[in-house]
């Protein structure tokens, strides 16, 4: 994962991994890349929010307003390779395996264990279901509850 201010966001993932059992982290599944962090360190004593990056390479961010998960990630992948020297065109062709290696695709078996069902309690429920009617009161029939009544 590449990740601006991983350990902000590393927090919030491994805080519902650890609703788990057993616990898990974010790194015991994957490598982890701050990209903050590399730009700390080519950029000591400058901004490096993800706005100052995107100025300072040449990448659009015209179109973010305000924090978006999915934008965010787009743009970051502007940036990473841009801050990194790293790829700079797409190439799906990764070799046949016949050349000794494995063109950087790391292979991992599709076996996994279940996945564990964590329910809502009674109480959770219960402020849903405060929620949903509030929600009902102001805006009308919700898309929560057409579903529901189709159950």
């Amino acid at each position: 994962l590449v990740i601006h201010n991983a350990a902000f966001d590393v927090g919030f993932m491994d805080s519902e991994f650890a609703r788990l059992k057993p616990v898990r982290k974010t790194a015991d599944h994957c490598g982890i890349v701050d990209s903050l962090a590399i730009a700390r360190k080519k950029h000591p004593g400058q901004k490096n929010n993800l706005d100052a990056l995107c100025k300072r390479y040449g990448v659009d961010n015209s179109n973010r307003d305000l924090h978006g998960a999915l934008l965010d990630a787009e743009i970051l992948a502007d940036v990473y390779l841009l801050m990194t020297g790293g790829q700079t065109a797409l190439s799906l062709d990764a070799g046949s395996g016949d050349e000794g290696g494995d063109g950087g695709i790391r292979r991992i078996s599709g076996e996994r264990a279940p996945l564990a069902v964590v329910r809502a309690s009674s109480d959770e429920a219960s402020a849903h279901d405060e929620f949903m009617a509030m929600m009902e009161k102001q805006a009308g029939e919700t898309v929560w509850s057409r579903l529901q009544a189709t159950e």
